[in-house]
């Protein structure tokens, strides 16, 4: 396939729920109250029971290899947390990523990704560089 500069990826969306959280502090090891405990996450000045970064971040990731097709041609990923994932209980909330390509270097993309939730940025300066 042939890309040029400023070629769109179709939106991926991802649900997100507190079962999700439990597995993926499960998972990782990660058991901070924020990710599970309503009042523990209000106590500290959150709004509510919040997404562990890196879930957010590997939702990203997901996202590009759904682009691609394999993670394998993936080579440099970075962002910055912007604003938290809120997860409210009994609710699934809706994680959107987005990408364009911002450059092309040799066998390379540069992807510009951008990652909503209800319509707030959640990341930022996110990019990944995928091998051709």
């Amino acid at each position: 396939m042939s890309w040029s500069v400023g070629d769109e990826f179709t939106e991926k969306t991802f649900t997100v729920n507190r079962s999700d959280l439990k597995q993926y502090a499960d998972a990782s090891g990660d058991q901070n109250p924020i990710h599970q405990d309503e009042a523990f996450a209000q106590s500290v000045g959150l709004p509510n029971v919040i997404a562990h970064g890196m879930y957010t971040m590997a939702l990203a990731g997901e996202a590009i290899r759904n682009w691609f097709g394999s993670e394998k041609s993936l080579t440099e990923f970075s962002t910055r947390f912007a604003k938290p994932v809120v997860v409210p209980a009994g609710e699934d909330v809706l994680l959107t990523f987005t990408g364009k390509i911002s450059a092309i270097e040799g066998d390379q993309v540069i992807i510009d990704v951008t990652a909503t939730c209800n319509g707030v940025k959640v990341l930022t300066q996110t990019k990944a560089r995928v091998r051709l």
